[in-house]
């Protein structure tokens, strides 16, 4: 069964810069297409960012210009560069399938605040 282990939250002023790894345990992580998901405190979890097996990207409007997604299949490892953060983006952070229908992980928690 596939493990998702998601790493690199904090705390950051606005304008900051953070960069959120997930590692994924299993064989099918190449072939399948990941995103990143947010969850903010009263709100149901979004999808933020998602890769495809080879490479292609897609972002939420709220954060297109701002985070990246990229991928390291080698290493079985999503990662996304988060840039010129807003108090708004404050969330749990979580990596699954594009689908959503892996196994979540605990998240990692993302605060923005001066």
């Amino acid at each position: 069964q596939v493990q998702l282990a998601e790493s690199g939250g904090g705390l950051v002023q606005p304008g900051g810069s953070l960069r959120l790894s997930c590692v994924a345990s299993g064989s099918i992580f190449s072939i399948v297409s990941m995103g990143w998901y947010r969850q903010a405190p009263g709100k149901q979890r979004e999808l933020v960012a998602a890769i495809s097996s080879g490479g292609s990207t897609d972002y939420a409007d709220s954060v297109k210009g701002r985070f990246t997604i990229s991928r390291d299949n080698a290493k079985n490892t999503v990662y996304l560069q988060m840039n010129s953060l807003k108090p708004e983006d404050t969330a749990v952070y979580y990596c699954n399938a594009r689908t959503g229908r892996l196994p979540w992980g605990q998240g990692t928690q993302v605060t923005v605040s001066s």
